[in-house]
């Protein structure tokens, strides 16, 4: 079963209208702990992932860092001739890679508005200007009234100001002012493979300039992960990799044998302990959010400094399997309520329908409907599957 989830991020899932909500009211069932969605790869935004689910006998750990070392969350050039080579070998020049790719991998460091809230992570130069990739949840602690800044392999410290969230993503960018051109990890990649070589370079326990090594361990993996105000944010498609990745590392770069980017490190998997609580570091199951999403949502965020999901406008929470059989379904999402002139209502939903299918995928967890956002544009016309009254019915909703 997907353990426990552990997080201290950022703002709500905007657009989503409280799908991840942890609550129901007493007409409402119980929500069961969330898995992962079950669809093909596809959408606008980037890869989606595989029509594979994950479960996960640990907990998903967030991994930006704590100063002070106790940390919660992950936070010359190599040819491409010489990167098959090294592919060929299985293995990564990692003396290569680092030297090409460091210089533009950075430290964020946070200063949050309330006493005690500081933190590190990672990040990385996406504009030659000062733009900084990394998570959301590494800066949320910011937000509103808190520092950032980074520092840079070459030991500057410089201020930084927060450009865009894209919270149900758990991607952010920051700006710096530099003085001079910065170096800009290249994005620049070769499609991503299981079992090729890739490296990790981040600052894990706020150890700048860190490197380590492992492959990809598998593609496709739609990962939930805990966001600001009880929602969540999935990562969608994520690249699953061995590499050692710990609290600090989030928002690092993964890259491969050429040091292209192939994704942003986000969250690994951890082993409970005896009370069931997550927590400790790396045990080879990490996460990193694939570069064709996380690199246009950048530029999403840069271009306009806001990050828009297409929405249901309902509140939905899912069925246990336990309670199934009343509602006489196999699966589905009970409809807590819909906002008046919105999507869900005018396509004709009511609070207390059951939704059992949206965009033909069954939807067994709330992941779905996010999942099915991220894949399409406002306007977009989706077909949804639900029962009410004991009868299956089907209507086209108009995302909004």
């Amino acid at each position: 079963m997907t353990g426990p989830l552990d997080d201290n991020s950022a703002d709500a899932a905007p657009g989503f209208d409280d799908a991840g909500a942890a609550s129901a009211p007493a007409t409402a069932p119980t929500q069961g702990p969330a898995t992962d969605a079950n669809r093909p790869a596809s959408g606008r935004r980037g890869p989606l992932g595989t029509a594979s689910s994950l479960v996960v006998a640990a907990a998903i750990v967030l991994i930006a860092g704590a100063v002070g070392g106790l940390v919660g969350y992950l936070a010359g050039s190599s040819t491409r001739s010489t990167a098959a080579a090294a592919l060929a070998a299985g293995r990564c020049d990692a003396i290569a890679v680092a030297d090409q790719v460091l210089p533009s991998v950075v430290t964020i460091q946070v200063q949050g508005a309330a006493p005690g809230s500081a933190g590190n992570g990672s990040g990385e130069f996406v504009r030659s200007d000062g733009y900084v990739l990394t998570n959301d949840h590494v800066i949320s602690a910011a937000v509103p009234g808190g520092r950032i800044s980074i520092l840079t392999s070459s030991g500057q410290t410089l201020p930084a100001t927060l450009v865009g969230r894209a919270t149900p993503l758990d991607l952010a960018v920051i700006k710096v002012d530099a003085p001079e051109p910065v170096p800009v990890i290249d994005l620049s990649h070769d499609s991503v493979v299981v079992g090729q070589p890739v490296i990790a370079l981040g600052s894990p326990l706020g150890l700048s300039g860190s490197v380590t090594s492992g492959i990809v361990s598998a593609l496709g993996r739609d990962i939930t992960v805990p966001a600001d105000n009880g929602g969540n944010a999935l990562l969608a498609g994520a690249i699953q990799t061995d590499a050692p990745i710990n609290p600090g590392n989030s928002g690092g770069a993964l890259v491969d044998c050429a040091g292209h980017l192939v994704g942003v490190n986000t969250a690994i998997a951890t082993v409970p302990n005896a009370a069931g609580e997550a927590g400790g570091g790396s045990v080879g199951i990490g996460f990193a959010i694939p570069v064709e999403l996380a690199a246009g949502v950048a530029d999403e965020l840069i271009a306009t400094g806001n990050f828009r999901v297409p929405s249901f406008d309902w509140s939905v929470v899912a069925i246990p399997p336990s309670a199934t059989a009343a509602f006489g379904v196999q699966a589905g999402l009970f409809v807590k309520s819909v906002t008046s002139g919105g999507a869900a209502d005018t396509a004709g939903l009511q609070a207390g329908d059951v939704i059992t299918a949206i965009d033909g995928q069954v939807a067994s967890n709330q992941d779905v409907p996010i999942a099915t956002a991220l894949a399409h544009q406002v306007g977009d016309q989706v077909p949804v599957d639900f029962v009410r009254d004991g009868r299956a019915q089907q209507v086209t909703l108009k995302l909004s």
